[in-house]
């Protein structure tokens, strides 16, 4: 299996750069960073993805993500469903932007994206407009299964809980614990035993 491994920033690149450096590996990987943000990860994804020419199978995003109450900081979690958050557009009026994507992952999760560091009011707020419990946050996965999708490409999203805002966690604490967390070897593993 051919991967394209897509991470956000800096640090998730050089986070997982670092664990596919191993011998005995059965999958491919290329990894790419994209930048942060909706339009910045669909752009990069899209044009790595047609730069390969076809010689990817699959595009794994990994990296951090904020979660709902409920996850620890370190828990590695692998959705099923990728959505937008931050869409206000009446009904199903643009499906492409409203429906869920689906992914690769064996969690029965979703990851919400958008344009926006979240906060506790932020993820209240998304908690009472869909009815939802948990789930993670971040910027860029459900943009890259929409590029994804244009090549028809089967997409997986693996994200390490970096913080809970809902627990009073900010930027400062994302940042800290991100320095502290850099090993992304449960990514590789993960993918390594995705069927």
């Amino acid at each position: 299996m051919r991967y394209l491994v897509i991470t956000p920033t800096e640090r998730e690149y050089r986070n997982m750069c670092v664990a596919i450096d191993r011998q005995g590996l059965k999958h491919q990987y290329t990894v790419a960073r994209t930048g942060v943000g909706k339009a910045l990860a669909a752009a990069g994804a899209a044009l790595t993805i047609a730069q390969g020419r076809g010689v990817y199978d699959r595009v794994a995003v990994v990296g951090y993500a904020a979660s709902t109450l409920g996850r620890q900081r370190g828990d590695i979690v692998a959705p099923r469903v990728a959505r937008y958050y931050d869409c206000r557009i009446p009904g199903d009026f643009v499906p492409e932007l409203t429906d869920p994507h689906p992914l690769l992952g064996h969690d029965d999760a979703v990851v919400w994206t958008g344009d926006s560091f979240v906060d506790g009011d932020i993820i209240r707020s998304v908690k009472e407009q869909y009815g939802l419990k948990s789930g993670l946050f971040d910027m860029e996965a459900t943009a890259i299964c929409q590029a994804a999708e244009l090549f028809d490409l089967p997409v997986v999203v693996i994200k390490m809980v970096s913080d809970v805002p809902e627990e009073g966690d900010d930027e400062f604490s994302y940042d800290a614990f991100v320095d502290a967390h850099t090993d992304f070897s449960a990514f590789v593993d993960y993918l390594e035993e995705l069927r």
